[in-house]
């Protein structure tokens, strides 16, 4: 904004243009003196203001720049002139130029944690607290003048320049004894304290700081955990402070320094409940030892791009190193991440599956004191609603009071999924060539057809409600002197499957043919929708904007309820007939006096085995159960 050095006074001119030409010079403080002499001169003069705004700006004393600056638009607002109105145009007042800042800071702090450490200061600050800190700051009045002498400047620099200063650092550790809470640090210089425990604290703001960043947030003392809502704020947005987090600094405090590959993961940091997400969600991470120097002294920015350090930690999560650099949360790949928790504790039952929500993208209520089958079951409730995805019910353990088909801990999850035999095409391919010989059109349409039209699997008030191929089961019979312990061994035969073995803890009613009993019992594969080979719709994204319990479509593109009639659908038809002919992991289910259906777990996968694949109407019992 170069100003128009014309005044009605000679000398007026003069000290006009002598003040310009040091400003050139960068002569802040004569020029200063020279528009001092213009404003005396011509008071009722923009230019004098004009000039006295630049010189303090270069002398970098803010607030007396904006104030000349005040000064300056005052007098331009009452000119006649064209060109001086443009200039004026150009320009807008402290609080327009405030708002439009505070706007784009209430952007950026939106998904940041509610309070954070100031590393310069050491005082833990609210929201206010950290816009008030800002606009202290050299960043924030360079930024309010631009704003005020350029109305049209892009709201790029504007965002950058916030963004910048908002940057925080997010502290994954083990919680160790005295650690300090928010009321030990309120109100307080984190650096002055002296209280057993703050050693950690102080030592983390002071690698934040010397790593150029001015806000860092720690778990223990940056959550009002008596405040239920903050609290529960807080930890369903855990994953996304960590993933907008600039920098995530984990302490290894049980690494000693000069530590050699391998002591990263033994560390205990890596059986924590809370670390998978906190490890997971960061784009950019630094390990440190016990002394707080860089692991395997890698002094790198980010040691996600150390192919030794996450190789190490590979081995020790079982998580692919591809995951661990550029992790995404969803329902994709669903069965894989519960078993990446499976190994992990916590101190309060419950996080084990608070822990996960971020992971999954799902926010659900934060109820401690609900015991951790509720939290576990609650969570693998929201999954299968938003997925559909029932390899969440693929578990060897306890069954759990929430629902007898999800399990009572995390570590069911541990061993990995069954892998069944895997039909290679051409196999498909021969099987579905016999199979035009030996299974009717009309039947094998009619079966494709039921299943494309069966509801998705969902719960409600703790019931599952499952779509199931159900084969009645007719025999079930105790095997003499197989027990085990608690474990008692069964010989179950049902319709349609060859005979089985099944060892449980649960004491079976024994039953045949000639001797029935009243309670039913059921073998079912559960059924997957994947074996109908149609574009996979189960991705979290697709999965919610579908709404849950919408119409299946058929192979043709047309309504599910719409049947196949031709040649291609018979082939298709066909080659489910051939998927369903391969061994499947089944479910034992009992009845109960409600109505319902309680699984029966076994020690081991119940692997079932069609005895006639060419037999279509032993599998045309399709059913929706109710399972308790």
């Amino acid at each position: 904004m170069q100003p128009s050095l014309t005044l009605n006074s000679t000398s007026g001119t003069i000290f006009a243009n002598c003040s310009k030409a040091k400003l050139d010079q960068l002569l802040w403080e004569e020029a200063l003196l020279d528009a001092q002499k213009v404003i005396e001169l011509e008071p009722s003069s923009h230019v004098g203001y004009q000039l006295k705004h630049m010189a303090l700006h270069g002398t970098q004393r803010y607030i007396e720049a904006i104030e000349a600056l005040k000064m300056m638009l005052a007098k331009l607002a009452s000119t006649h002139s064209m060109q001086i109105r443009k200039l004026r145009d150009k320009s807008v007042s402290p609080s327009e130029a405030e708002r439009a800042i505070r706007k784009v800071i209430n952007v950026q702090l939106d998904p940041a944690p509610l309070r954070m450490l100031d590393t310069t200061t050491g005082i833990l600050c609210d929201r206010e607290a950290q816009i008030n800190a800002f606009k202290m700051t050299t960043e924030y009045k360079q930024l309010r003048l631009s704003i005020m002498k350029h109305a049209d400047i892009p709201m790029g620099c504007i965002t950058d320049t916030v963004a910048t200063y908002f940057r925080h650092v997010m502290l994954s550790h083990r919680w160790g004894e005295n650690e300090p809470l928010l009321h030990d640090i309120q109100d307080k210089i984190v650096y002055k304290l002296n209280a057993a425990g703050l050693m950690k604290l102080q030592s983390f703001c002071k690698v934040v700081l010397q790593a150029g960043f001015h806000w860092a947030w720690v778990d223990t003392c940056c959550i009002d955990q008596k405040n239920h809502v903050e609290l529960q704020k807080s930890l369903n947005s855990a994953f996304s402070w960590y993933h907008n987090s600039a920098l995530t600094v984990v302490y290894l405090s049980d690494v000693p320094s000069s530590s050699k590959s391998g002591a990263l993961a033994k560390s205990v940091w890596n059986t924590r409940g809370w670390t998978v997400p906190e490890f997971l969600a960061p784009k950019v991470i630094r390990f440190y030892q016990q002394d707080w120097t860089p692991y395997l002294d890698d002094v790198s920015f980010n040691h996600k791009e150390s192919v030794e350090i996450m190789h190490e930690l590979e081995d020790a999560t079982g998580i692919d190193a591809c995951a661990l650099v550029a992790f995404q949360p969803g329902m994709k790949d669903v069965r894989e991440k519960l078993q990446w928790a499976s190994t992990h504790v916590t101190t309060v039952p419950e996080d084990i599956a608070y822990s996960l929500f971020g992971i999954f993208g799902i926010q659900l209520p934060i109820l401690y004191g609900e015991n951790a089958q509720n939290a576990l079951g609650r969570l693998l409730q929201e999954i299968v609603a938003r997925s559909w995805d029932i390899t969440v019910l693929d578990w060897v353990g306890q069954p759990s009071k929430f629902n007898s088909c999800l399990p009572a801990d995390i570590t069911a999850y541990a061993a990995p999924p069954c892998v069944l035999p895997y039909l290679s095409e051409d196999d498909i391919q021969t099987a579905v060539s016999s199979l035009r010989h030996t299974v009717a059109m009309d039947k094998a349409l009619k079966l494709y057809n039921q299943l494309n039209n069966m509801s998705y699997p969902g719960f409600a008030n703790h019931r599952l409600r499952l779509p199931c191929i159900v084969f009645p089961v007719t025999e079930v019979r105790r095997r003499p002197g197989a027990a085990e312990g608690t474990l008692f061994s069964y010989g179950v035969k049902a319709d349609g499957l060859d005979d089985l073995l099944i060892t449980t803890e649960e004491r079976l009613a024994q039953f045949s043919r000639l001797r029935p009993t009243r309670q039913t019992f059921l073998l079912v594969r559960p059924w997957d929708r994947r074996l109908l080979e149609l574009p996979d719709f189960t991705d979290s994204d697709d999965a919610q904007s579908l709404g849950g319990w919408s119409e299946p479509e058929s192979i043709d593109g047309s309504l599910g309820k719409e049947e196949l009639t031709d040649s291609e659908p018979y082939s298709q038809a066909l080659r489910l007939i051939a998927r369903l002919g391969q061994p499947f992991g089944a479910f034992l289910l009992a009845q109960q006096r409600s109505g319902g259906y309680k699984r029966i777990t076994s020690d081991c996968d119940i692997i079932a085995q069609v005895k006639d694949v060419t037999s279509v109407h032993s599998m045309m019992d399709i059913r929706t159960l109710e399972i308790l």
